[in-house]
């Protein structure tokens, strides 16, 4: 490794940052200076940042963004709330309760946290308050749950895992010592999503139940209603179809993840306008903007990230930090503990996307060098970036929760560190039990 593309590449990078560079600039101005000071041509930079971006499962980015949005539009997310509220019924809590059984339904559909959050908390902040919850505490529970929404497939994040890790291949010496590795695909990724986010989810509904039988949060109801439940399964129907299809065509082989992407839109529409008919041109086409924006954003992060990266592991960057851990420790438990706060530090500054596009280069081949399987890796990693979703200074979840309630986000964050607690309590059993990731793949055959 030579120091000084080092200290180029990261002094370059961090300069630009503390000056208020936009994240996209200080990545492709690090990168570009670096290969300058190697010598090389410049367009083997552009030639590398397209690549990355002329990729079939990246297809699945906007297809997924504009499914999710639509579904909110087309009144499926109202449905799945409704069912969720129903199921809730006498228990302690209930309405917070079912505000994270209804993140868990949404983020199904979404594969985003922010749009999950919004979703689920246009209807339920308020609800909450009717019911005489604190707002602040029922914001805080929202965003909290929101983070659900990138862990339960299908995942933004995991597909933006998925190309960053599938073209770093173990090196040689990892091959020597721990034999061939399991193979990183979008769809294994996502199947050993669904028990992390269960994991996550009952850590998070634990909490929950605690503070809410110290506050006196009672149920919904004083029983639960077979004829309710039976009423909201019936009118929402359509809308719980909606992740069978996404993800039972996914895991059945029948089509792809960006086909599955594609798929879901066809279904929302079809639900929307002619099911349950609420779907309206105007909110449609504010959906075609909160894609065609938020595709953009991730594309031209992902377009400096990549070259940024390659430089990353050609300089051996990841082998050298890999050797100063195991300098310091080779237990596997304590090097996990560091990635973990690492990484939720890492989570609290930096959008998750462009987080996991700059980390993914430099983690992957550590743990590939420790014997780690690339899925468990990228597993923990997208729980640990979501935790980032509810801490500030960054906190999406947060800044949407509070719109939509009305806190500050001083209060909401506040309120919210139970929940983060309980969060980092199920992301260290997910790492420490690598079985918790990988049990589904393997009972289906991945």
């Amino acid at each position: 490794m030579d120091p000084t593309i080092v200290y180029v590449l990261f002094g370059a990078f961090f300069l630009l940052l503390v000056i208020g560079a936009p994240i996209t600039v200080s990545l492709g101005v690090a990168a570009l200076a670096t290969y300058l000071s190697l010598g090389e041509n410049p367009m083997a930079f552009v030639q590398i940042a397209f690549t990355s971006v002329g990729s079939f499962p990246l297809m699945a980015l906007p297809a997924f963004i504009l499914a999710g949005a639509l579904m909110e539009a087309a009144g499926i997310s109202k449905r799945l709330v409704d069912i969720a509220e129903a199921f809730a019924g006498p228990i302690t809590g209930g309405l917070a309760a079912a505000t994270v059984f209804a993140c868990m339904f949404f983020g199904a559909i979404s594969g985003s946290g922010p749009a999950t959050t919004a979703a689920v908390g246009m209807l339920m902040i308020p609800a909450m308050a009717n019911r005489g919850y604190d707002k602040g505490y029922g914001s805080a529970i929202t965003a909290s749950s929101g983070g659900l929404g990138v862990v339960i497939p299908p995942s933004i994040p995991m597909v933006i895992f998925g190309i960053s890790g599938m073209g770093l291949q173990p090196p040689p010496e990892a091959v020597a010592e721990y034999g061939a590795f399991q193979t990183l695909s979008i769809p294994k990724l996502f199947i050993a999503g669904i028990m992390p986010g269960v994991v996550i989810a009952g850590c998070l509904l634990l909490i929950n139940f605690l503070i809410s039988r110290h506050r006196g949060y009672r149920g919904l109801t004083d029983h639960w209603s077979f004829e309710q439940i039976r009423r909201t399964l019936r009118r929402g129907i359509w809308s719980m179809l909606a992740p069978i299809i996404i993800l039972g065509g996914i895991y059945s082989g029948l089509f792809t993840p960006t086909e599955s992407a594609i798929v879901a839109i066809f279904y929302t529409l079809l639900v929307g306008v002619f099911l349950h008919r609420e779907l309206e041109w105007k909110p449609a086409l504010r959906t075609l903007e909160t894609t065609t924006w938020i595709t953009g954003r991730v594309l031209l992060i992902l377009f400096t990230a990549t070259v940024f990266g390659r430089l990353l592991v050609e300089q051996q960057v990841p082998a050298y930090i890999a050797e100063v851990m195991l300098g310091v420790t080779d237990n596997i438990y304590a090097i996990w503990a560091m990635i973990i706060f690492f990484l939720l530090f890492v989570g609290m500054f930096m959008e998750t996307l462009a987080a996991i596009m700059i980390l993914t280069p430099v983690l992957l081949p550590i743990m590939y060098m420790l014997g780690m399987d690339p899925v468990h890796v990228g597993i923990v990693v997208v729980c640990a970036l979501a935790i980032g979703f509810q801490t500030p200074p960054l906190g999406e979840n947060l800044f949407v929760a509070s719109g939509i309630g009305g806190s500050s986000i001083e209060e909401i964050s506040l309120k919210a560190l139970p929940f983060a607690g309980a969060s980092i309590v199920a992301l260290f059993i997910i790492a420490y039990f690598p079985q918790v990731s990988l049990w589904l793949p393997r009972v289906l055959g991945y």
